[in-house]
């Protein structure tokens, strides 16, 4: 998949710069995610006491019938929420990597930046840590945030433009699944996929891409920080 890079104006508009954290803030090679995706099937497993084979299926099934694994387990089973998030988030964060050339980019953005993540502060704010952009973001909108109900919900973004005052027409949505971007294009915000390096890498789930080539994707990018520079050096 090639990347599409703006043109010379195509963000000029843009004072609200909103970014998913997993594989989009760091790439999927980083292979963080992994880990608590396997923790989620011992979660699944230990709760409905099934081989990890099984679990993992039944996890897989809440996260693309629910948007999350954890939505699926709060309706079918009503667990608690907060239990399943300190759990799963406790994972090895050394993985990441600190990421100087993001950083930089990140702070050379005009107006506000935003985490809207369907995971928690305490997982975004150790993630963002790692990379060494924390810093440079106002705000972390996570699920709880959210009321529990996770992108790509279209209350969830309605709840996070409200909350922050946010006019869509002047934000920015960067994300790693093409189907949260639906909503965000269609409250007139521009939308960036982030896909492995050169599309060659391992997708997780075959469903997740679907919709990649959708109208409601208007950029592609497998380098985040270049795609940031790309339009940043035009201005300088």
């Amino acid at each position: 998949m090639p990347n599409h890079l703006p043109k010379i104006d195509e963000f000029d508009h843009v004072t609200e710069w909103v970014f998913d954290l997993d594989n989009t803030l760091y790439p999927r090679h980083t292979d963080l995610f992994s880990q608590i995706d396997q923790k989620m099937t011992t979660y699944v497993s230990e709760l409905l006491r099934l081989p990890r084979e099984e679990a993992r299926r039944v996890q897989k099934e809440y996260y693309r019938d629910y948007g999350t694994t954890l939505n699926g387990l709060m309706t079918i089973h009503s667990i608690d929420a907060n239990d399943f998030l300190e759990k799963v988030h406790d994972i090895d964060y050394s993985w990441v990597s600190p990421d100087p050339d993001l950083g930089r980019a990140i702070r050379a953005l005009p107006g506000r930046k935003f985490i809207f993540t369907n995971g928690d502060v305490g997982h975004a704010e150790r993630t963002a840590t790692a990379l060494g952009i924390l810093d440079h973001f106002d705000e972390i909108f996570d699920i709880l945030a959210a009321d529990l109900l996770p992108k790509p919900a279209a209350q969830t973004y309605d709840r996070f433009l409200s909350l922050h005052k946010i006019n869509g027409g002047e934000a920015a949505m960067f994300e790693d699944l093409p189907r949260n971007l639906a909503v965000p294009k269609s409250l007139g915000m521009r939308t960036v996929l982030i896909v492995p390096h050169n599309f060659d890498e391992a997708m997780g789930e075959t469903w997740e891409q679907e919709g990649h080539d959708g109208a409601h994707v208007e950029y592609v990018t497998d380098n985040l920080s270049g795609f940031l520079n790309h339009f940043l050096a035009e201005k300088c």
